[in-house]
């Protein structure tokens, strides 16, 4: 039983698989939150996730090929979720949706400066995030320095500048 689609455009197929808001923002919490597990993106989701909302994303996700999901060997209850290589491959559409959203929305300093570094960073930094990425997701062997946590370096810089400057 194939989706019956309602065009062929690719714009609109790929909005069909990312289906709503909540899809690109469970993808963007296991690829730029680095958390792999239901607890992890229910607990820390900056938008406040409702926990049907995320079982069923998750579910579809995994179903539409974007997320793969296996036992963790560590505990009998709980699944590990993967970005698979598609998913990878959305790091360039989601700098360029937070570029775009740095020029146009009224974003918050410590949520927008991943999206500047990457934007600043150009396709080098993209093809080497994304390097790391299947290597975190894929079991890709390492490249060589971490984006990802020179990312989450200037997140925290600049949380502690703006807490120093309230106090």
């Amino acid at each position: 039983m194939g989706m019956a689609h309602r065009s062929g455009c690719p714009i609109n197929l790929t909005l069909e698989m990312l289906g709503d808001r909540w899809s690109l923002i469970v993808i963007r919490d296991v690829m730029f939150g680095n958390r792999r597990h239901y607890r992890e993106l229910l607990n820390n989701s900056e938008e406040g996730i409702a926990s049907n909302i995320l079982a069923d994303r998750l579910k579809r996700l995994v179903g539409a090929g974007l997320l793969s999901r296996r036992d963790d060997p560590t505990h009998q209850q709980k699944a590990i979720y993967s970005l698979t290589e598609p998913a990878i491959q959305l790091v360039p559409l989601l700098v360029q949706m937070g570029a775009w959203g740095r020029r146009h929305t009224p974003v918050s300093e410590e949520l927008a400066i991943r999206a500047q570094l990457l934007e600043e960073g150009g396709e080098a930094m993209w093809e080497a995030f994304m390097a790391e990425l299947r290597a975190l997701h894929l079991g890709m062997p390492a490249a060589g320095h971490s984006v990802l946590s020179e990312l989450q370096a200037a997140f925290e810089a600049t949380l502690a500048k703006k807490a120093t400057l309230e106090t």
